[in-house]
Order: C-alpha cells, then structure tokens, then sequence
C-alpha cells in the first residue's frame, strides 16, 4: 500500500525503535511508497510513512532493498561534502557523509547480514539511518 510521505518535523525527529519481526509487514508499505515517488527516491525510512520501527530501503540497482535495524560498525576514514534531498522536506541540505561502510543489518526474512557500501548507496544508507536517529537533512 502507498502512504502518504510524513512532513512534521515533530514526528521525523522520534528516534525509530529496534525492529522486531512483528514489524516486518511495514517492508512492503515502504517498497510501495518508494516505488511511487520513484523519480525522486532513492531511499526511505519507516518513520517518514508514519511508523516507529528502525527499517529504511534503499534503492540498490532497479530495486529497493530492506535494511532492518541498519548499524554501522565499520567506516573509512575518507569523508566528503554534498548537498542531499529529502522526500520529507523542500530543497536541499548539506551534510557531511563517509565514502564507505560496513554495516550490519537483517534482511526481510529477519536474518542477520553484514555488508560493506560505497558511494552513492553508502550515502543514502547513511541519510536513512539519520531518520531513524531522529536527525533531519
């Protein structure tokens, strides 16, 4: 189902709570809204359809890819500047971001994975995970 995009700033500063596999059903809400807002996302986080849960997606390649409970534990020392976009909000932002991450994570299914990212899908990992932290870009 498609949601509507939450604007409140109040809202989208909540920190996101541990995900559990009770709240896996909210994947396909946020797929679907990805899908279609499409040509300008690239990314989502629960709590920007209205949820509280610590789940982003991120397009990687044609698809959107769930990261449930998303954290890194390993990034490169080499960092830069950009200016980022946000469903959430009008205009852009800019932040500083890491060239690359590790990250642990589980899956759809609610298995544990760990992957490492690079470039621009490192960079929008990064801009979900500040929505589940409550920070706004």
């Amino acid at each position: 189902m498609i949601r509507k995009i939450v604007k409140d700033n109040e809202r989208l500063m909540k920190k996101a709570v541990e995900a559990t596999k009770e709240d896996l059903y909210v994947i396909e809400d946020m797929v679907d809204t990805a899908k279609a807002n499409e040509e300008i996302c690239v990314g989502l986080a629960a709590n920007q359809i209205g949820e509280t849960a610590r789940i982003i997606v991120v397009k990687m390649g044609e698809y959107f890819i769930p990261l449930v409970n998303p954290k890194i534990v390993k990034h490169s020392q080499a960092t830069y500047e950009v200016e980022e976009a946000c469903l959430s909000h009008e205009g852009t932002r800019k932040t500083t971001r890491y060239a690359s991450i590790e990250v642990e994570y589980r899956d759809k299914n609610f298995r544990k994975k760990k992957q490492n990212f690079t470039g621009f899908v490192a960079q929008v990992i990064q801009h979900e995970m500040d929505h589940c932290e409550g920070i706004l870009i």
